[in-house]
This record gives structure tokens, sequence and C-alpha cells, in this order.
């Protein structure tokens, strides 16, 4: 998953570490052991490095915790988490799909902070109620404060934070509209994207004080992925409605596996398509397999004029196949999944209509997006 380290299952979830997390990692326990040294001159060196790296992976800790209020509230909803991932930026849970519905959406997206602000009240309390003292003080201080900045700062309303998410789901009760929804909480994440990168830029040129450099790459951060969503939802915008069955390949590379090696040669090889992988019917026009013109070459040439396409043919996995009426949105993310270009449409009935090829769902997306003659 682009660079990440897999470690592990948490409650099932695969969860995964990004190289540049361990860079934080250090970076948080030297600042933290440093501030603990300064704050209790009398802790070693050694002692204040190791309660600065508990600090930190407690820290990290209460990110995974939100994270996994996400993940939590979107299973009991029927919706499969595949990953959890630590990054520079935070946490991410990676879902397997969106809410059907923007009340479930809204409890996927304030999970996270409200687990934030109940982590926060917890370390308070355990902080007030045993009278806490010294470096055991400070800890609890620095988590129960971490924990509310990671409750506010992901309630900001744009995405990709949890605020974004939440005024996503606000915006689709209110229009109907999904996409509307995305699109508004991407172009106010992108607003506070500019303020974040002014709010480090200003003081960085005009003074030479790059203490807010931090918020130079959270403004890039929320530019970038604020960007993308609001790009994806005009995609799914224009999907919405169309169905496998609209992109279907015309003239798709169909045979009949009746044919015999040298019909199949002539009619279709020889006669200059430039397929090299073609789609196996019965007389019902049911998928029955597939054929590669390079499976020709395990035959000898004498033996074509008696031997049939069906003899040739693989077998075609169910899996490998999608159904005529299936959202052609459903279609394009299982190419992705399946890192495939191609693959086959049949009805329900198992009759072939074509290939749906992942250039023809552009060439859609392409003709929908170009305005009408006037």
């Amino acid at each position: 998953m682009n660079g990440t380290i897999r470690v592990g299952n948490l409650f099932g979830i695969p969860f995964y570490i990004h190289p540049s997390w361990f860079l934080v990692l250090g970076l948080v326990t030297w600042s933290y052991s440093s501030g603990l040294g300064a704050q209790f001159p009398q802790l070693s060196a050694g002692l204040a490095l190791l309660l600065g790296l508990m600090t930190a992976l407690m820290l990290f800790a209460s990110v995974v915790a939100h994270e996994l209020g996400h993940s939590f509230v979107a299973i009991r909803q029927g919706i499969d988490v595949k990953s959890i991932t630590l990054f520079i930026f935070g946490g991410l849970a990676s879902l397997e799909k969106e809410s059907k519905t923007p009340g479930e959406a809204f409890w996927v997206a304030i999970a996270g902070p409200l687990v934030s602000l109940l982590l926060c009240g917890i370390v308070t309390a355990i902080g007030v109620t045993t009278t806490a003292s010294g470096p055991l003080a400070a800890i609890l201080g620095v988590l129960a404060s971490v924990n509310l900045a990671l409750a506010l700062f992901n309630l900001i309303p744009g995405l990709p934070l949890d605020g974004g998410n939440i005024l996503k789901a606000i915006v689709w009760k209110i229009t109907g509209n999904p996409y509307k929804g995305v699109t508004f909480a991407s172009r106010v994440g992108q607003i506070f994207g500019w303020v974040a990168i002014l709010s480090g830029l200003v003081p960085l040129v005009l003074f030479g004080n790059a203490g807010n450099f931090w918020n130079l790459l959270i403004g890039f951060f929320l530019l970038q992925n604020a960007g993308n969503a609001a790009q994806f939802a005009r995609v799914q915008e224009k999907l919405t409605g169309l169905t496998a069955e609209d992109a279907v390949t015309h003239d798709s590379p169909i045979v009949s596996a009746n044919l015999t090696l040298r019909e199949f040669a002539d009619e279709r090889v020889i006669s200059g398509q430039n397929w090299h992988r073609f789609l196996v019917t019965d007389d019902d026009g049911q998928l029955v397999g597939a054929i590669a013109v390079d499976n020709l070459r395990t035959i000898p040439t004498a033996l074509w004029s008696e031997t049939q396409v069906k003899e040739v043919m693989r077998p075609i996995a169910e899996s490998t196949t999608v159904q005529s009426d299936q959202p052609l949105l459903e279609v394009m993310q299982l190419l992705e999944q399946q890192k495939v270009s191609v693959l086959p449409v049949i009805r329900e009935n198992g009759v072939l209509v074509g290939i749906l090829e992942k250039a023809a769902i552009i060439q859609l997306l392409q003709s929908r997006t170009q305005p009408n003659p006037a």
C-alpha cells in the first residue's frame, strides 16, 4: 500500500504504518523527553528519554483510537474497513464504501472526534482524581491536551478532515445529493488549506520566522486532498444512473465455442481484428470461457480444421465478470481493486453482453462533460 508497512491486525482490521511515521515518532520522543528533562532536572537523561517515548506511543495510540471510532461505526453499518494507516499527518481509516444515508455518514464522521474528546475527559479525570504530580501529571496533561487538539482540529469543516465529512453529510441531507455535499465541503477544505499556507508563508517571507512551517505542510495536505475529493465526486456524479451495459465496447471480441480453430483464425485473427483475447459463448449466448490468440500455438496447424474453440478455451472465474445492470461506479471501483483494464459483462441469465474496458468509461465520462451543441 504505497510503501506502507503492515504491522498486524487491530480487531481484525489490517494495520499499516507509513515510513514517515517513524520520523515523527522520533521527533515527538525527542521533543517530549527534552521538555520533561528541562521541567524536571532530577530525571536522568535515560529516564526522560524513556518517558518521552512512552508519551509519544500513547499519543499515537490516541490517533489509532480516533480511527477505530470511525471504523467501529462503519462496521456497524455493514461497511468493511480495508485498513487503518498511521502516517505523518495522523491516521486514516480506509472504508470499503460510503454510508447509504447522510445520517449514517454523519455518525461515521463524528465518531472519531467523539472518541478523542472522551479520551481527553478520561485522562483529565485520572489526573484530577489521583492527584498525580511530577512527570506523571505532565504526561497526563500532554495526553489530555493533544486529544482535545486532535478532536478540535479534525472538526474543522473542510475535507478531508472529519469536520468536512460532517459538513458533507449536512449538505447531503439538505440537498438530497451526496456529490453536492462533497463538492461544497471540498471547497471549504481548500479555503482552510490556503489559510494554513498563508499563515506559514507570511511570517517566513516577511520576518524569516519558520515557526509556522508545519502550517505549510498541513495547508498543502488539505489543498491536495480536498481537490482530489472534489474531482472524484464529479466523476461519481457523472456516472450516476449508468450501468455496466452502457459502457460495453461495440463489436466486442466474442467467438462461438463451436468454431474450429481454422474458422477462428480466418474470421477473427487474420481478418485484422487487433484483439489478443476473445470471449467464448455457447449456442445460447452464455459465457463459457475465453481463448487467447497465443493458445493457437499449442495446437499444430494441421489440426486446426478439426479442433473446436471449446477444446482449447480456458474457463473464466465468476468473480471476474460483472452484471449488466451493475452500477458503473461500482464497476469502476472493481477495475481498480482487481487492477485489470477489461471485464466481461453478462446478464442475469449468463448471456454475454460484451466486454467493458476502462478506456470506454473514460471516453464516456469525456462525452458527458462536453457541452451540448446549441
